[in-house]
């Protein structure tokens, strides 16, 4: 994966929704771990920005930044949307 790829953790991951007969405890862990897994990539991609050297990479770097953050929201609301149906179902 170069420094500039935009592609997201989320794009990587199947859809949390898809797995509805999967028992609630482990939905909440695969939410957990395309977090933790998008939570990585947002440090990855600031580092890359903090070394980036030219302008022209570091508005790269920076937007690739902020696509990892959108994917660390995303996987975030994941998790806690985990969080409502366990508490919902006991």
């Amino acid at each position: 994966m170069s420094s500039i790829d935009m592609t997201t953790p989320e794009a990587l991951e199947p859809s949390i929704g898809s797995l509805d007969d999967t028992n609630p405890a482990q939905l909440q862990a695969l939410a957990l771990d395309a977090w933790r897994a998008a939570e990585a990539e947002v440090k990855a991609r600031w580092d890359v920005f903090l070394a980036a050297d030219r302008p022209s990479g570091r508005r790269a770097a920076f937007a690739a930044y902020l696509a990892a953050l959108a994917a660390e929201a995303a996987a975030a609301d994941a998790l806690a949307q985990t969080n409502v149906d366990l508490a919902a179902a006991a």
